[in-house]
């Protein structure tokens, strides 16, 4: 059995994000309730997203009402899709920010990196051809 890797992302406003994420990817969720929603990408692998308010009972006052723009500590998203291009449309279309288009990277990835609503970077790749 392989490992469980869970990435939670803390946003702004959660409904957003959801629709967001939905749109973005299409991943089928495994949580869904009003403070929390997860997604299943792949075998082991979990996204969550939480809304930033509810992070102050396990990260304290200080370090819970901040923001990614206030120097929370940021993330990155690292998805293989099957699609760069319509990916890539996708995530513009739904006005992520673009911060590097599609290109071949020294790890043998061709990926573009966008920073998504809520400040988190999110790149989108395949294996090179």
């Amino acid at each position: 059995m392989s490992p469980l890797v869970l990435i939670i992302l803390y946003v702004a406003d959660l409904p957003r994000a959801r629709a967001f994420y939905d749109a973005a990817f299409g991943w089928p969720r495994s949580v869904d309730v009003p403070v929390y929603c997860e997604y299943a990408p792949g075998p082991g692998v979990r996204v969550g997203l939480m809304p930033q308010g509810n992070t102050r009972h396990f990260l304290g006052d200080e370090l819970g009402a901040r923001k990614p723009a206030d120097g929370c500590p940021r993330a990155e998203l690292y998805v293989h899709v099957p699609d760069l291009t319509a990916s890539v449309n996708r995530l513009v279309a739904l006005g992520a920010t673009c911060t590097s288009p599609p290109a071949r990277r020294d790890w043998g990835d061709e990926a573009a990196y966008f920073v998504d609503p809520d400040g988190y970077v999110l790149a989108v790749a395949r294996p090179a051809p």
